[in-house]
């Protein structure tokens, strides 16, 4: 019986990629001189401080460029509030989230159904969802419906097997 599962995942070397491309652009822009601009990777998370909030703004422009060129969605990234750190600078913290949340589980679930699809079947199996049907066609359209549906995370169709 055909299947395939439908996952959220960050490539993590693409991200540490576009974040060093944008430090390397942030240190030789004149405008960003002087300003303490700086972008941090952690392990789910990238931090970027700077003097102002007008000039973190710009810095969250230049990594989102950079995270698009790299093609990582910028659904996969959400950023927090600003804050005002130490030293009269501004910090904004942005969440690289990867994982489908079982409540979007649900939803995905859901929708699947309500496309009422004979012998289309979906699970939640962890952080993935995996569909099963009798027609390899009706699979195809339901990657075709999820593409077309606006959810608040990258969606990725792995596993395909007939």
């Amino acid at each position: 019986m055909p299947s395939f599962d439908v996952v959220s995942e960050v490539d993590e070397q693409e991200v540490r990629n576009a974040v060093d491309q944008a430090r390397r652009e942030v240190a030789t822009r004149y405008d960003f001189k002087g300003t303490g601009s700086e972008i941090d990777l952690g392990k789910d998370e990238i931090v970027l401080r700077s003097s102002t909030e007008d000039r973190l703004n710009a810095l969250r422009q230049v990594l989102e460029e950079k995270l698009v060129r790299r093609k990582v969605s910028l659904k996969a990234v959400s950023f927090g509030r600003v804050e005002e750190a130490a030293g009269a600078t501004v910090r904004q913290v942005g969440t690289l989230q990867a994982g489908i949340s079982a409540e979007l589980a649900k939803d995905i679930n859901k929708r699947i159904k309500a496309l009422g699809l004979k012998g289309v079947q979906s699970q939640t199996q962890g952080d993935q969802v995996r569909v099963t049907g009798k027609k390899r066609d009706d699979l195809q359209a339901v990657i075709a419906h999820l593409r077309e549906a606006d959810l608040d995370i990258p969606l990725q169709f792995t596993n395909f097997r007939d």
